[in-house]
């Protein structure tokens, strides 16, 4: 990262957060974060018969196979009386993880603020201090989605663990694609933080490298003058000297440069310097 430009990290960052804020939010909105499958092993031939088949999101739950087959119901009303799930396990894990639902809500208002603030700064580059403010951002939502992820992940373990064994029914679960967006985000979210933040430390070792020292300011007037510890800054050099500046000058020269027209004795000795 060391020999990357200030247009590549620009452009990196960009595309990183956008990739990560684009993956959060159809995390977010779909129903494929976990799949659940129950049934029962039949004793003759060995063979199983699948009781019930769900996948479930932050807000929704579907069933794809069992008695309710081809419904949906929100997560806040899933524990209607008319639903018949198999185990009270399997209500137990749509109940907890409900419990990390926050953390990936508020990684993605992180994300989007970031990626605003960041958008803001690569189009106005001397605002350099968007740059970090946006690295912040974006580190702060990926932590916020790496505890809602844990969270997720260890709710469903607790329950699975804590699940009556029996030879006699089966269960099966697996995390869906929109937990592997949730994933994904988190480790693009972070580099675009990164990035951003190195970006900012770029950004100001440019600035500081082409600022001039303050050894080369220079003194307005000549040393003899009451002006002489007044100095210009270099954007007053650019500017040009304005004529009331020069006629002033002018009028110096012509004191210093023309005797007085009173003659006075050699013996008295009078000074005619300006200093």
């Amino acid at each position: 990262m060391g020999h990357c430009s200030s247009r590549a990290l620009t452009l990196l960052s960009s595309v990183f957060g956008a990739c990560g804020l684009l993956l959060v939010g159809i995390a977010v909105s779909t129903d494929y974060w976990l799949y659940m499958e129950e049934g029962t092993v039949l004793p003759q031939n060995q063979t199983t018969e699948v009781k019930m088949a769900l996948h479930a999101g932050l807000w929704r739950v579907c069933f794809f196979a069992g008695r309710e087959k081809g419904r949906c119901v929100a997560s806040e009303y899933f524990l209607e009386p008319e639903i018949n799930l198999v185990t009270e396990n399997t209500e137990n894990i749509l109940k907890t993880v409900r419990t990390a639902t926050p953390f990936p809500m508020v990684s993605l208002f992180l994300v989007f603020t970031a990626f605003v603030i960041s958008n803001i700064g690569h189009i106005r580059p001397q605002r350099t201090i968007l740059a970090f403010v946006s690295g912040i951002f974006f580190i702060l939502s990926g932590l916020s989605l790496v505890v809602g992820l844990v969270l997720y992940i260890s709710s469903i373990n607790d329950e699975v663990m804590n699940r009556p064994s029996s030879s006699e029914q089966y269960f099966h679960y697996r995390y869906g694609w929109s937990f592997a967006f949730a994933a994904s985000s988190f480790l693009l979210k972070e580099g675009a933080g990164v990035m951003s933040v190195y970006l900012f430390t770029k950004r100001y070792a440019e600035e500081e490298m082409y600022r001039p020292h303050p050894a080369f300011y220079r003194p307005r007037l000549s040393d003899c003058s009451d002006y002489s510890g007044q100095f210009l800054q270099p954007e007053a050099w650019r500017r040009g000297r304005s004529p009331s500046d020069i006629s002033s000058d002018v009028s110096i020269q012509m004191t210093q440069n023309y005797p007085p027209a009173i003659k006075y004795p050699d013996h008295l000795h009078i000074s005619t310097s300006p200093c």
